[in-house]
């Protein structure tokens, strides 16, 4: 899209934003695009909750914890394989009609089930199959969204861009499920479904507004947005975008640091509720408070991401896994709820910036044919990762207890930090002199010229 002929918001509008967001909200396709998305995110933060307790509802008798485990699978896993087993037919499609899909599907299947729950034919079976789905082309649809915002601003505004898409997702952790608890002792949770639901056909509708906006200029970015070109070239294209993470160091390293420190936050997940029963003897909420604390201190760390630009990116991205790292060890050592309620707020703050730092990492440095392929396969690959620290997690504290699990996952964390540094610095080291093939054509780095570490 052509960011250059949009017009632009009137400065009083935005003089009162950090210098950093200003011109993403005088870009007209973006400050139309972004609530909807921000919908979206809190639809789905209402849904994390309300799919739980909607499977509990309809559950058979004693099988009310294979449903939901069943449940909250089919939420998220089966994107994993879309993003393997539908790459062939999507990778070509332009970024707006991925997310476009994904908004629909989501919005048509999800809002099947209140009718369903209404009319009295909502059966656990029927439940799960329309959860999967709705999460078909979930890998798909986040990579066209990064992808588009990609292709909609110039590089130099890209973090500040993705800081408030992960601010968002951030903020919904803690909004959308306190909203869900409100809204449930006065509907069924499969109304709250169904909000979600409406939440992506807003989405949809306003991602084809946007494309509309963008006339021609959505079709001039290769594989992204030239179906003729994608028909000519989409064999070897998408071969090429396949190979690219294996053949980029630089793009495996991100990813392969970003699955491990999703997959040591797991086992910490699952520990925290049981360090909050069996250790402090507390309960629920006190739970609560821990995530808003967390949530909050990632909304605000994720807004500062956009004022990062100065820095070079893979020191800050470390330092973001160290610093989280270590904001788990005092739990091992028997620190105060009050300490530890303070550990979790900073530990949220540094976090926050982690997501923006993390795409912003793969827009820069991925060619613009190939992002939305590699941004579905980091989407697919993510997705396992959590899970199998979960699951993980369980063992763990039967061996060790909540709190040794709490501070072995932020001791584990520091040390993924440090490897990750190692192998930072052999790898640029060993290429130091040499021309980066996928530089920008004018010699800048990440983010629009900040220093390469």
């Amino acid at each position: 899209m052509n960011h250059e002929s949009d017009p632009v918001t009137p400065v009083r509008t935005t003089h009162l934003l950090p210098q950093a967001y200003r011109p993403l909200f005088a870009h007209a396709g973006f400050k139309r695009l972004l609530p909807a998305l921000a919908a979206s995110d809190l639809g789905d933060g209402m849904s994390v909750v309300a799919v739980a307790w909607l499977a509990i509802e309809i559950a058979p008798p004693g099988r009310s914890g294979l449903l939901l485990g069943a449940a909250l699978a089919a939420y998220a896993l089966p994107g994993a394989l879309g993003a393997l087993l539908l790459g062939r037919r999507l990778r070509s499609l332009p970024a707006a009609r991925l997310l476009a899909a994904d908004s629909r599907i989501r919005a048509v299947l999800l809002g099947c089930v209140p009718l369903a729950w209404a009319v009295g034919v909502l059966h656990p079976v029927l439940y799960v199959a329309l959860l999967a789905g709705s999460s078909v082309l979930h890998a798909w649809g986040n990579a066209g969204r990064y992808s588009l915002v990609a292709q909609m601003l110039p590089p130099r505004q890209r973090l500040a861009a993705n800081a408030l898409l992960s601010s968002s997702v951030s903020a919904s952790i803690v909004v959308g499920p306190a909203l869900a608890g409100f809204l449930a002792a006065v509907i069924s949770p499969a109304w709250l479904i169904g909000l979600d639901a409406l939440s992506f056909a807003v989405l949809a509708v306003q991602v084809g507004r946007v494309r509309a906006a963008g006339g021609k200029a959505e079709t001039s970015t290769g594989a992204e947005g030239d179906p003729g070109g994608a028909a000519q070239a989409g064999a070897d294209r998408a071969s090429a975008g396949l190979q690219l993470l294996r053949k980029q160091p630089e793009l495996l390293g991100v990813l392969a640091l970003t699955w491990f420190f999703n997959f040591l936050y797991g086992p910490a997940e699952v520990a925290l509720p049981l360090h909050v029963t069996d250790d402090l003897h507390a309960g629920a909420g006190l739970l609560g408070l821990y995530w808003a604390l967390f949530g909050a201190g990632a909304v605000l760390g994720g807004l500062a991401a956009g004022t990062l630009r100065r820095f070079p990116l893979w020191p800050v991205t470390l330092g973001i896994v160290a610093g989280w790292g270590f904001t788990l060890i005092p739990f091992g050592l028997g620190a105060s709820a009050p300490v530890t309620l303070a550990c979790f707020t900073l530990g949220g703050l540094i976090y926050g910036p982690f997501t923006a730092l993390s795409y912003t990492l793969f827009q820069e440095r991925t060619p613009a044919a190939w992002l939305t392929t590699v941004l579905a396969a980091r989407s697919a690959a993510l997705l396992t990762a959590g899970p199998v620290g979960t699951a993980l997690g369980g063992p763990l504290i039967a061996l060790m207890g909540p709190r040794g699990v709490l501070a072995a996952s932020g001791v584990a964390t520091v040390a993924l930090a440090v490897a990750g540094a190692a192998v930072r610095i052999r790898s640029t080291r060993r290429t130091a002199g040499r021309k980066d093939p996928l530089r920008a054509a004018d010699g800048s780095g990440p983010c629009g010229g900040a220093a390469r570490p």
